[in-house]
């Protein structure tokens, strides 16, 4: 499969981003904010969903990915402490929530009520598999929604800004 990369640059890019990430895995070391540069960013273990919802009976995988937020003006966590550097974290969805537009709050929820509450001048994000893809032990599961199934649809990379692989344009 052709490495992922998305940029998102409004609400609903960022919601296709989010279902990429979601039941991504990382460590607190694993993330930094560079006020300076006013970026964000963060190295992690995504799920590979596509796959699983393209490829009914796969062999679910992990991709070593990297996030990025660039027009970062603060960050705040909660129930997260920087110096927990080998704490691990499973991302749940990354949201957004408007303010002066075109600003706003992008927030990143972590399972265990953790989450990164990012103000930003506007949306600006990116999204990039670092490298291939491994055999996952298992697909990740979430209480009570079992029956559930994940829309192939939400995993449009159109509408999030796809380009095309360096490897491949």
């Amino acid at each position: 499969m052709d490495k992922l990369k998305l940029i998102a640059l409004d609400e609903e890019d960022l919601a296709v981003v989010s279902s990429h990430l979601q039941d991504a895995v990382l460590r607190v070391g694993d993330m930094a904010y560079l006020p300076s540069k006013k970026r964000f960013a963060a190295v992690l273990n995504r799920f590979d969903w596509e796959k699983a919802v393209r490829e009914a009976d796969c062999e679910f995988e992990r991709r070593r990915a990297a996030l990025r937020f660039d027009r970062v003006l603060k960050a705040k966590l909660k129930h997260l402490k920087p110096r927990s550097q080998d704490r691990v974290l499973s991302l749940l969805a990354v949201s957004f929530e408007p303010a002066e537009p075109p600003g706003g709050y992008v927030r990143l929820t972590f399972s265990g009520d953790a989450s990164i509450l990012l103000q930003v001048e506007c949306i600006e994000a990116e999204l990039k598999d670092l490298g291939p893809a491994w055999s996952a032990r298992s697909k990740p599961k979430h209480p009570g929604l079992e029956s559930v199934e994940i829309e192939e649809a939400s995993f449009t990379r159109k509408s999030a800004g796809a380009e095309p692989d360096d490897e491949g344009a």
